[in-house]
């Protein structure tokens, strides 16, 4: 099982399915920026980017019929500028069959998905922070680009002004159950990966399992969210937010990031490489597994997708044999 959002869970996703791995994916829906957001305000439907991009990472329909799947328009055509076809077709069905939930099962079939795909909830959810100013923000958007440091973050429904608790999709919960490995990460901290966590059903639920919680620790620190963050301090928030030391293994990359090939403008949201602290690591009872993870492309650095993968498969092995 991998518990994500953002560009980094797919490509997690796409080695696993091609090891053959059965892999389920449970993705957050508090994403409101881009073509997400304003078809969330449009048409208040659970917003639909991470979960294209996970469907497409596990589909094995051809190129072609993937690449239809993930165009989107031009910024000169006006009414459709900005948004990708699958985000309508995923918007579409979520009318039609009255959620994310069985629209996602719906599309699964007809994509050929290998695996499984669960958004977290059924209905949209709404990102609240706390700063370390003691000032407080809702909206994933509008948490990135405060750029001030976060102390905690937590979901509440979209459409609800009466407060009552997010309810997970039950499927998440017996998957996190039944599952021999749980994956989180790589992805941003508050922004993606937490907001599946907060759920406090799926955050018990992860706490309580008896399967390895294995976390992908990012490569480079966000701006906004983990200027200066250590690999342990990502870690640390993670287990202060659910009261628990919960993570078993951290994969670290330790291969350098030459700075002289980052383009800091195409990727205008990093800041550093996250700095490691193995002794903290291990204070909170880490199993740290630091190697080279690295991947460079296209003047950023990424998670080497092989590397990664064969790292949480032996693990895997490791673990059962």
């Amino acid at each position: 099982m991998v518990i994500g959002g953002g560009t980094g869970l797919p490509v997690i996703l796409r080695g696993l399915r091609d090891q053959d791995a059965d892999v389920t994916a449970v993705v957050t829906v508090a994403d409101d920026g881009g073509s997400s957001g304003i078809l969330r305000n449009y048409i208040n439907v659970v917003p639909p980017g991470d979960i294209r991009n996970v469907l497409v990472a596990l589909s094995e329909l051809p190129q072609l019929e993937l690449d239809v799947f993930q165009y989107r328009f031009r910024s000169s055509d006006q009414f459709f500028a900005g948004h990708a076809i699958g985000n309508l077709i995923i918007s579409a069905l979520s009318e039609m069959k009255d959620g994310i939930f069985p629209a996602v099962q719906e599309l699964s079939s007809m994509m050929r998905i290998r695996g499984h795909i669960y958004p977290v909830a059924n209905e949209p959810l709404t990102l609240n922070a706390e700063f370390t100013d003691g000032t407080k923000l809702s909206g994933e958007s509008e948490i990135s680009a405060a750029h001030k440091q976060i102390k905690r973050v937590w979901v509440t429904p979209s459409n609800d002004q009466d407060g009552h608790p997010v309810k997970p999709v039950p499927e998440v919960i017996q998957a996190i159950h039944e599952a021999d490995q749980i994956v989180i990460g790589p992805g941003s901290l508050f922004t993606s990966i937490l907001p599946n966590l907060m759920i406090k059903e799926v955050g018990d639920a992860v706490c309580q399992s008896k399967a390895e919680v294995v976390y992908i620790c990012n490569i480079m620190t966000q701006k906004g969210e983990t200027d200066h963050f250590t690999d342990a301090d990502h870690v640390r928030v993670l287990n202060d937010h659910l009261g628990k030391n919960f993570i078993d293994t951290v994969l670290v990359n330790i291969q350098p990031v030459p700075k002289n090939y980052l383009d800091f403008k195409q990727w205008n949201e990093i800041s550093q490489p996250v700095g490691h602290d193995f002794q903290g690591l291990r204070q909170q009872g880490c199993r740290v597994i630091s190697s080279n993870f690295l991947r460079l492309k296209d003047n950023g650095a990424f998670h080497d997708r092989d590397r990664v993968v064969a790292e949480l498969l032996n693990r895997l092995h490791e673990v059962h044999d």
